[in-house]
């Protein structure tokens, strides 16, 4: 949120839960003008007029501290012709702190005609907050929608958040509108340019592949802090760092035509600390040769070199290009990332594998574990935790990743003494 008009450009869902039935609440971009967005004013509108043909019920807010202006009533006649005639339409009057002054509104809100159910609101007191959401459910309820129940093993078992993380115009809102089926791009599409920071908050699509769902968190371009000077970029790359700590698995986006810079880097190793399953993306691989593409894969080895277990996949959202190999991708990290190894399996593995590394310390030690399965963590039990070094343990990280299945996730290590 923002006082600058034009803030939300694209849609921001939110599940809502109840006792009596749950529903998506759908935040839209502005419509009827009155924006300072005026790149994307038209495309934004064109948005929020899809998501209100495909809404079963709709909220339209008004200030209740300024004079209904001329875009407010376009907005109104615009319900008005395009409304279906069984959705039904709340009006919510915002910034309603005085409810003194709240009384005297009502009639002339009334008097518009388009809905009977006017409900003055001050969201930071959260006043008429419970009566909006009574209001919510007793419409839904009047149009057949009821709590639906889930197994077991549906509560268990939830869809992978798959965050999507890069600079600002390297393809990802345009990755995830080519995932989408062609009737979901049709309703609900990113919005996409060549203008940096086209993408301002985090927002999910749902996309089915195999009888599966997937999570796909678009968020904005992370540049470097020098160059994030306006709040709203500011709360913009927050806003991405929030993503990438709430998914399982974070894609990085890389521009395959450009050198990587020390910003790709960082991501990357925001990720890594994170502890988050980890692809990194090549986006616009049709522009190059396939010697080209050697090269690049090479570039970014060797630039990425702490985390050389994430797997490298070149793709074009333009052409789709090996788009669809990524959810093999999805599938494999995603279980290696929650992989257990049994304890006895650890032992015999350990016992050979420190044969063949030059420490004392390490050679010594007679047990190993494994403490955590997300990201996995390993608990090493020696006489003298302070002398292990860095170094070995990479090398003993190298040969599990050798002998067990651990592509694209990090591993962790611990010391114990005993």
């Amino acid at each position: 949120m923002s006082p600058v008009p034009g803030t939300t450009r694209d849609h921001v869902v939110h599940k809502v839960e109840t006792d009596l039935l749950d529903y998506l609440l759908l935040d839209t971009g502005g419509i009827g003008g009155g924006s300072t967005d005026k790149d994307f004013e038209k495309d934004v509108s064109a948005q929020s007029l899809i998501a209100l043909s495909s809404a079963d019920l709709i909220i339209l807010t008004f200030n209740s501290q300024e004079e209904l202006t001329s875009s407010d009533r376009s907005v109104i006649d615009l319900l008005r012709k395009k409304k279906k005639r069984h959705v039904p339409l709340i009006l919510a009057l915002t910034k309603c702190d005085n409810p003194e002054l709240t009384d005297d509104l009502l009639p002339e809100f009334l008097g518009l005609g388009i809905t009977e159910t006017v409900i003055p609101v001050s969201a930071p007191h959260r006043l008429g907050v419970e009566e909006l959401e009574e209001a919510i459910v007793k419409e839904l309820k009047k149009l057949h929608f009821k709590k639906e129940t889930s197994t077991y093993e549906e509560q268990t078992t939830r869809p992978p958040r798959i965050a999507i993380v890069g600079k600002p115009n390297v393809g990802k809102s345009s990755i995830i509108n080519a995932l989408m089926s062609d009737p979901q791009r049709e309703l609900s599409a990113r919005l996409v340019s060549d203008i940096p920071g086209t993408t301002r908050d985090s927002s999910d699509s749902i996309i089915h592949y195999n009888e599966k769902e997937y999570i796909f968190v678009d968020t904005a371009g992370l540049r470097r802090k020098a160059r994030v000077e306006e709040d709203l970029e500011y709360l913009s790359t927050v806003k991405s760092m929030q993503a990438m700590e709430d998914s399982d698995i974070v894609i990085l986006t890389l521009d395959a035509t450009e050198v990587m810079s020390k910003q790709d880097k960082r991501i990357a190793g925001m990720a890594v600390e994170s502890g988050k399953a980890l692809i990194v993306l090549l986006n616009k691989a049709d522009k190059l040769t396939g010697e080209e593409r050697g090269e690049k894969e090479n570039e970014t080895r060797a630039s990425l070199p702490f985390c050389r277990y994430a797997p490298l996949l070149f793709c074009s959202a333009i052409s789709r290009e090996n788009l669809l190999k990524l959810f093999a991708l999805i599938e494999s990290v995603e279980r290696n990332r929650s992989r257990r190894i049994p304890t006895k399996d650890l032992l015999r593995w350990y016992e050979q594998a420190v044969q063949r590394i030059p420490s004392r310390v390490l050679g010594k030690s007679k047990f190993i574990t494994q403490a955590e399965e997300i990201p996995p963590t390993f608990v090493l039990f020696v006489k003298h935790p302070k002398e292990v070094d860095i170094s070995q343990l990479r090398g003993l990280e190298n040969k599990i990743r050798q002998t067990f299945s651990f592509e694209g996730t990090p591993i962790r290590w611990v010391t114990k003494e005993g």
